[in-house]
């Protein structure tokens, strides 16, 4: 039996105007080679200025995983060549960076969970990107020099599962501070994978395999999945020594594999140093102080939610894993809408709804304030919850509409008056004498008959409560 040993290095673009060492916008939007300067493309006699929002942010994010913040630390030249780095170096930190040690805790269905450390977080400057297009490849520097968080993890996951666990929730801290968009598609939001299996038991670590540049939490599962399964059978095989190396790999998307890139380097091989034209970052108690300044987190949420709204931990935990999603729900408690109903109907009837039309929460048809509206119309028996369905379902096609103008149009409004109520009970006793008699002669199943057929009578506009108690006195 093996046991998987994985770390991960999160890479995260941080959501700053300018590039981390000049004064280049950082949008995607750009043509080719247009957002660049002498500084970016290495030109010489071009000097490097430090962007001070950055290091804000990566210190934002060392207090929120509860880290050690260095007052000072030191950018270092880390050397290789690739066509994407005009420096021949990228501008990183090693001996002494921004963030040191932290943690943060994993949640799992079962209601248990998991601390994993981080080993560090670091500011670097991002590459450029290489576009392959037959047998000419290009390059573009745009993204060289975008601000990047890198954030080292602690070998403690043991699977695929823990792993993407991980990411999710450093993916919602990093969005709950704010200090990026984590757009995975777009690449503000990507991670190496460092798989390597060991013997049950044994303490000594395995060889690694560094699988790059994943974007995507279901790409990091299956890669592992494949990686696991790689070097398990060359371990059972007995080449294991020959088939697993330190190397770097890709995760082919189409093959669904993992393939050899290259050798995986140590530091050694990269030759950090101090950069010569930046001098170390020291940063002043006042911007330590106001970079402890953090928003209410995940973790935090969960907490709240549980002990002042009563909501079970499992709800908790979908409404907090999304920044959009705990906004969407508070909203509709602002606008009358009760905490645990407001679950089942954001959860269950709206994202149902949202998933079926591939629309995000964010691009809703229907605001929090107006879904809120619609439930606090439930509680007060203005409507029920079948016909509030129906009028979720019309604001979907017909946005903008007035909840009380869609409820008159459909005829959807609950009948509550006990006068209007009694009258069809009435006629339906008179019309089934016989059932009636069934009923008090011990054959109570047959209230559900004169419930459903009241209902029917109303065309389902009667408060269900009060057909229940009308009927009931009536019976009696």
């Amino acid at each position: 039996m093996f046991e998987t040993v994985i770390g991960l290095e999160v890479h995260v673009q941080l959501n700053t105007k300018t590039k981390i060492f000049c004064h280049c916008p950082t949008s995607f939007a750009a043509p080719q080679n247009s957002n660049t300067c002498p500084t970016c493309l290495a030109l010489p006699g071009a000097l490097p200025v430090l962007n001070l929002e950055a290091v804000k942010k990566a210190m934002n994010f060392g207090y929120a995983v509860k880290a050690e913040v260095n007052q000072k630390s030191i950018f270092n030249r880390k050397s290789y060549f690739y066509p994407d780095s005009p420096m021949a170096y990228q501008i990183s930190q090693f001996d002494i960076p921004i963030v040191g040690k932290g943690s943060l805790t994993i949640d799992f269905d079962d209601g248990s969970s998991k601390e994993i450390g981080i080993t560090r977080a670091h500011l670097e400057a991002d590459a450029g990107k290489n576009i392959h297009d037959g047998a000419v490849s290009k390059v573009d520097l745009n993204r060289a020099g975008t601000p990047l968080l890198e954030i080292v993890s602690e070998p403690d996951m043991r699977s695929a599962d823990e792993a993407v666990r991980y990411l999710k929730k450093l993916h919602s801290i990093v969005r709950y501070l704010d200090i990026s968009d984590a757009n995975m598609q777009e690449g503000s939001f990507r991670c190496d994978v460092n798989v390597s299996i060991r013997p049950k038991g044994q303490e000594a670590f395995g060889t690694r395999a560094e699988i790059k540049n994943i974007n995507s939490f279901r790409f990091v599962a299956a890669a592992i999945a494949y990686e696991v399964q790689r070097q398990t059978e060359a371990y059972e095989d007995g080449v294991y020594e020959q088939e697993v190396c330190q190397e770097t790999r890709l995760w082919d998307v189409a093959k669904g594999v993992t393939k050899s890139m290259r050798g995986k380097e140590d530091s050694a091989d990269y030759r950090y140093f101090p950069d010569p034209d930046l001098r170390p970052v020291v940063v002043t108690e006042a911007m330590m102080r106001e970079a402890q300044i953090i928003p209410e987190l995940p973790d935090e949420k969960v907490a709240r939610y549980i002990a002042d709204l009563g909501i079970k931990r499992v709800d908790a935990l979908i409404l907090t894993a999304d920044k959009e999603m705990a906004a969407y729900f508070e909203e509709m408690l602002l606008h009358g809408a009760l905490p645990k109903i407001a679950v089942t109907w954001l959860t269950s009837e709206l994202l149902g709804r949202l998933n079926k039309a591939s629309i995000s929460i964010e691009d809703s048809p229907v605001s929090a304030a107006t879904l809120g509206d619609l439930l606090a119309k439930i509680a007060d028996d203005t409507i029920s919850g079948k016909g509030a369905k129906e009028v979720l379902d019309y604001m979907f096609v017909y946005e903008g509409r007035d909840i009380d103008a869609i409820i008159e149009s459909l005829g959807l409004a609950q009948v509550s008056d006990d006068g209007a109520i009694l009258t069809i009970i009435d006629e339906i006793l008179a019309a089934n004498e016989e059932k009636v008699s069934e009923y008090k002669a011990g054959k109570e199943k047959l209230f559900g008959f004169f419930v459903g057929q009241t209902m029917k009578a109303s065309k389902g506009s009667a408060n269900p409560g009060k057909v229940n108690q009308l009927l009931k006195q009536r019976l009696s």
